[in-house]
Formats: C-alpha cells, structure tokens, sequence
C-alpha cells in the first residue's frame, strides 16, 4: 500500500480559520469515521526485521533504534530488553541525564561491544579548542567502558559556525587515528537545521546526520491527505535535504517522529494491535530517504509496541487515518521543528521555537528533570515573556500555535 492511496476531497477553507474555528480538534469521528475502540496490545512481542546500510559507513543497524536522552541509572534492563530484541544501534550524548545514560548503556553493553554500533555526541563549539572537544570525548568512552564510538556527532547544531570550527576537524582526524572514533556527523532539530544541514552535506567532511523528521511537518503529507486545506508547510526544504545526503551515500537517521507523543491521547482510536506510533514510523520509513529512526525508549512495552513497524516498506492501510487523527488532536499545539519563522518577531530574542520545543518535553513527555535542564542550556530563555504586553510573536506563526500565550507559562514552570 502507497502512501499515496489516500486523498480527501474536502471544500476549500482557509487555514486561519480553520484552525481558529477548533475544526482540526472538531475533525473527530465524522471526518475521519474513526471508532472509539482499541487495544494496543501486541503478541509475541516483535523482533527487529531489518537492518539497513548506514550510508557508506559499512554500518548494518536496526531500522527502529534505541534513543537514551531519557536513559536513567539502573534501567539496564531496558537496554538488554532491546538488544535481545535485535536492536543494534544505540544513540546516547554526554549531557544526557548528566552522564547517566552513558553510564547505564556502558552497564548494559558490556561483553556486547562488538555486536552494537555506539554513538554519542558532544557541544563543538565554534571557538572550542580540539583538546576541550577530546575531553568530552574520552569522558563519554569512560562512562560507555568502550575505548571507541562508532559514530561521533556534533550536537544540536543550529549554527553554522559550529560546523566551520577547523579545531573540529583536527579533533576528528586525531582521535580517527587514535581509534576513538569511526565515524564524524552533526544532529539538529532547531529552527536553521536546513541551512545547517546543506552546509555538513556539501562540506564533505560528515558520514552521519541526524535530523528532526516527522509526518506532521513533511510538505508530502499535507499535499496527499489535506490537499484543499490551506496549510504551510514549515521545513519544507527537509525532504530535498534528506536526498540529497542519502544521493551522496551519507547516513539519514530521524528523530522526533512522534510529533511530540502523545502516545496516550491516541490509545483510544487505535485497534486490532495498531498504533499511531507504528504508523508514525512507517510513514518516515517508507519515503525512501531515510536509513533508520531513533526514538526515546522507555518502557519494555514500548520497545515491544515500536518494533511492531519494523521491517516497513510502506504504509499499512489505517494508518492515514491514525495520522490525521494525531494531527487533528494535536496540530494546533506542536511546535515545528526547524520552523523558527516566529523568532524575528521578538524584539528580546526569545528563541520561541526552543522554548517550546522544551515545554514539549514537560507537556507531552511528561519529563519535567529532562525539560528543565534542556530549558536551562538556552542562552537566552523566556523571562522577557513575563512583561511583555505588546505581544509581537502573537500572530507570527504559520500554523497558528498561540505562541504568546506559551512562552511565559514555559518559563515560569521550567524556572
């Protein structure tokens, strides 16, 4: 089944209004004819199905991977839980859980090196020296008990300047030739990730990236499922992007495809064992440009519910409408990664976009430890918000978030 099978001919309206209106939460069961019956459970619990080539690494890893920003100290069982499920490639970063998840995938993999492709990720920035970076690097290998990673990214890059740091590349070459690392890539999901993005891809000097990728900001989806309505599509250079890497035989790996997961909210229109999750990855698998997703694993039951679309050519025949109805409950509330077309409203600065990106992680993720420690590494955060009664950023964003009504609740509950 195509991902192309599925059009609404629906009555032209504008977006605006639409969204003013509440019709995206009105959608409900006579847009999408959805009942209100499920059962998520899955048995035998899933397996792995495929193993896709990283690139040009020479890399196999699982298709649906292990994401630990949220790994804590004593969940190693998790970590087995995967791996003996076929998981293969595990993504951590030194300021996860501060060091913690390093150190319980350290915990986890040990006498399994040779059968995982390990990555982390480190803050090179643009005037960092390359001994700083090797330190981050070395106390990363400590806490995994490995004295290599497969794959060492530069982190939520969101400037460009932190990719011309010639200090990066020496760095690189030396621990290349020390055996620390095999391979270099940067990740991003903020609002210059496109321009980042070309810039790693035309360099030359990257085998990885890691980007923000979800259904509810690929121009296709809107096109093939909401033709007639007026949506804007934020990121729209994404896709081309993605192409454009995988043509040159880098590595394409997503993050953030459940648009926020609201995984709960959906537990009611989901039945017969499938998922809006499942759904979700299918729909970034099966566009043909990216290798694999990475996705926060929390729970046994999550690692066994994800697994379920492993092995995903293509969509599975409800999953338009578990997206649609994802989109209906949520449009109006999730902030676009990599949009930022807010930001230039704001005369203090406010980085608008990662403000909520950061309430996202409170809200939806229900991690407030998580959302408060990313919320205190913004250079600059919300607090002009507070005082603010012009509220310029009020009608700045494309697909209508209230984002003045967001910022300074943001701050006040992550401060």
């Amino acid at each position: 089944m195509s991902r192309d099978d599925y059009p609404l001919d629906r009555p032209s309206i504008d977006r605006r209004e639409f969204l003013k209106c509440g019709a995206l939460a009105g959608l409900g069961v006579g847009f999408l004819g959805l009942a209100a019956e499920t059962s998520a459970s899955i048995s035998p619990p899933p397996k792995v199905q495929r193993y896709v080539a990283l690139g040009k690494t020479g890399l196999k890893i699982s298709d649906i991977s292990f994401g630990s920003s949220r790994l804590r100290a004593g969940q190693e069982d998790l970590v087995n839980h995967a791996f003996d499920a076929g998981i293969n490639y595990f993504d951590t970063a030194s300021d996860y859980t501060d060091g913690e998840s390093e150190t319980t995938l350290g915990n986890a993999l040990r006498g399994k090196r040779d059968k995982v492709v390990l990555t982390s990720k480190t803050f090179a920035m643009p005037d960092d020296r390359r001994d700083v970076i090797m330190s981050s690097l070395e106390g990363s290998l400590k806490r995994l008990q490995t004295d290599h990673v497969d794959i060492y990214f530069n982190h939520a890059v969101n400037d460009v300047a932190r990719l011309k740091n010639p200090e990066w590349y020496e760095f690189v070459a030396q621990a290349r030739k020390q055996g620390k690392l095999r391979f270099t890539a940067m990740s991003g999901h903020a609002g210059n990730l496109g321009e980042c993005l070309e810039y790693a891809i035309d360099s030359g000097h990257y085998d990885v990236i890691l980007a923000a990728h979800n259904f509810g900001q690929d121009p296709s989806f809107f096109k093939r499922y909401f033709h007639n309505f007026d949506f804007i599509a934020v990121q729209p250079e994404l896709p081309r992007l993605l192409a454009k890497a995988k043509s040159k035989g880098m590595g394409t790996v997503v993050m953030k495809t459940l648009m926020g997961a609201r995984l709960n909210d959906m537990r009611p229109y989901e039945k017969d064992g499938a998922t809006f999750a499942q759904a979700a990855f299918r729909w970034v698998l099966s566009g043909g440009n990216v290798d694999a997703l990475i996705v926060s694993m929390t729970s046994r039951e999550l690692i066994d519910e994800y697994l379920g679309a492993s092995g995903a050519h293509s969509t599975a025949v409800g999953d338009p409408t578990l997206l649609r109805r994802y989109m209906a409950l949520n449009s109006a509330s999730y902030c676009r990664h990599g949009c930022n077309v807010c930001e230039s409203s704001c005369p203090s600065e406010v980085p608008i976009a990662e403000v909520l990106r950061t309430g996202m992680y409170a809200r939806d993720y229900r991690d407030m430890e998580f959302a408060r420690r990313e919320y205190a590494m913004l250079a600059v955060n919300a607090s002009a918000c507070i005082d603010c009664a012009a509220k310029p950023c009020a009608n700045a964003c494309p697909i209508g978030i209230p984002t003045a009504e967001l910022t300074a609740p943001t701050h006040r509950l992550l401060t």
